[in-house]
């Protein structure tokens, strides 16, 4: 089964900065950030920073199309950051602060940029691995305006407007993890970043008055594009905290209007004796994304509050494909029907279309759908559909309603705390481990993050010295703390099927309640 939007009305893309700056407030003093400790950037110090870093780039000799590289943590000047990179046509790659040396020098080395903008404290270990990649440049920026990117962009002049782009320029690299171990960059084109934000804007009905209370990381498709361009189109404000806390959130919920959070945000709210429907008064909307939400949460949210949240799905190399209606039923357990411009369809392993309710793999086409993995043109092939679709790898059906429903993952991605993990990479970090012979990941249930990361291992002859604890910490040596395994059980032997393929359903179904 098949489902379409059409796109309301249609739009011209070249730089995407053009298309947020036509939507900027005539009164440029109009707050656009303001901080829990009462700190405010207007629109008027969005143009004038991100000028300013777009001109030191310049200087630096980064050209149209060539790549910078973002690992610092979240604060505004990381937002300006951004919309330097893009007006100085230059395609942003965003990392993860929790990455490491290791993890980073593979990302430097495969997207080769010419700059790379880190934290003060972590800057011997990333020139390190610039070095080791060709990186030309290394800046730093904190979370307080300091850094020797602010530094030495304080007393230089912006740059006028952007750099031109056409639609399908590139706008920006993220890396996603493959089943393999190897990441990808997808790529995403200034039309895919616009197209996705016009949609999202007029779906989720942003108003004149709207408040973003912003709480999510810059460094993932959910808060650096999803949530941040909606409130660029729209011109408006956003109360920003650095990471998600439970009592911020409910002391600034008052003066918000719309909140985009993972289920983890909404699960921690609910456990907050403060947490109630008078500090829900003024909002208007409360989105969730980027893992599943269980339909207890959805209901117990409702019941305390009086709002039934918006649940929506999208991914990295797509963006946002389809939402709950604004007007209209929610329904728990679904992500409701596709964008404007996007279409949406099941299909089995073949690419024989599915009827309703009969479950299959969730392929979808559109604008918002990426350009294709950096330098992996055979990948980016296999991955779409000869009539442009792309196979998302996800498991779902269509309902007669219209109602899309995600019921499973292929390839066993694991979804923690919003983060994907992909069991592969963890495995290859486990079976490298001096007494391991072979290693299985799987996502287990769990009330706070929605997935737990679990491993089943298997310990060579006379290796049972090699514990839980060794396993765990050997992973944190080498991953990121999202991608470590809670906990680690040892079995004699792993599950197999009649070809010899791991049976991770079965150790899903064993190890559910660990």
């Amino acid at each position: 089964m098949s489902a379409r939007q059409e796109t309301p009305g249609s739009a011209e893309y070249g730089n995407l900065y053009e298309l947020f700056r036509s939507r900027f407030p005539a009164e440029r003093s109009r707050g656009f950030i303001v901080l829990e400790d009462g700190r405010a950037y207007s629109y008027a110090d969005l143009e004038d920073i991100s000028g300013r870093y777009a001109r030191l780039l310049a200087d630096l000799g980064v050209a149209k199309g060539e790549r910078v590289a973002v690992q610092v943590e979240k604060s505004p000047e990381a937002i300006f950051l951004y919309l330097a990179c893009l007006r100085a046509g230059a395609i942003i790659l965003p990392l993860n602060p929790a990455y490491t040396k290791a993890e980073v020098g593979y990302f430097l080395g495969d997207a080769e940029p010419k700059v790379v903008v880190c934290r003060p404290e972590a800057e011997d270990a990333v020139r390190e691995a610039a070095r080791a990649a060709g990186v030309a440049h290394v800046l730093t920026l904190d979370q307080s305006d300091g850094g020797s990117l602010p530094e030495r962009a304080r007393d230089l002049t912006p740059i006028d407007g952007c750099v031109a782009a056409e639609a399908d320029d590139v706008a920006a690299f993220l890396y996603t993890s493959g089943t393999t171990g190897r990441s990808k960059g997808a790529m995403l084109t200034h039309r895919n970043l616009g197209s996705n934000a016009l949609a999202l804007h007029k779906t989720w009905g942003f108003r004149s008055d709207d408040v973003l209370l912003h709480a999510l990381p810059l460094f993932h498709t959910h808060g650096l594009f999803v949530a941040t361009h909606c409130v660029l189109l729209n011109g408006t404000g956003m109360l920003f905290l650095p990471k998600f806390d439970a009592d911020a959130i409910v002391r600034l919920l008052p003066r918000a209007t719309v909140m985009m959070g993972v289920p983890t945000f909404y699960t921690r709210l609910l456990a907050h004796p403060a947490f109630t429907a008078e500090v829900c008064r003024n909002m208007r909307l409360f989105i969730s994304g980027s893992a599943p939400l269980l339909e207890e949460t959805f209901h117990a949210f409702r019941q305390r509050t009086g709002h039934t949240i918006l649940e929506r799905y999208g991914m990295t190399e797509t963006g946002m494909n389809t939402s709950n209606p604004l007007d209209g039923e929610r329904i728990a357990g679904t992500v409701g029907f596709p964008l404007p411009g996007v279409e949406a369809r099941v299909c089995d392993e073949n690419g024989k279309l599915l009827g309703p309710g009969e479950i299959g793999v969730i392929e979808v086409r559109g604008p918002n759908v990426f350009l294709g993995y950096w330098r992996m043109p055979e990948k980016t092939v296999a991955e779409f559909r000869p009539d442009g679709f792309f196979i998302t790898g996800d498991v779902g059906k269509i309902d007669e309603r219209g109602y899309i429903h995600i019921v499973g993952r292929a390839k066993d991605l694991i979804i923690s705390g919003g983060f994907n993990v992909y069991p592969k990479e963890v495995e290859l970090c486990i079976d490298r481990i001096d007494g391991v012979v072979e290693s299985a990941v799987i996502g287990v249930p769990h009330p706070d993050f929605g997935e737990a990361v679990l491993a089943v291992v298997k310990r060579a002859p006379g290796r049972d010295d090699l514990t839980a604890d060794a396993v765990v910490a050997a992973c944190k040596t080498e991953l990121a703390n999202f991608k470590v395994p809670k906990h680690a059980h040892f079995v004699d032997e792993l599950p197999r099927n009649a070809m010899g393929k791991v049976q991770k359903n079965e150790l899903r179904a064993r190890y559910a309640d660990a």
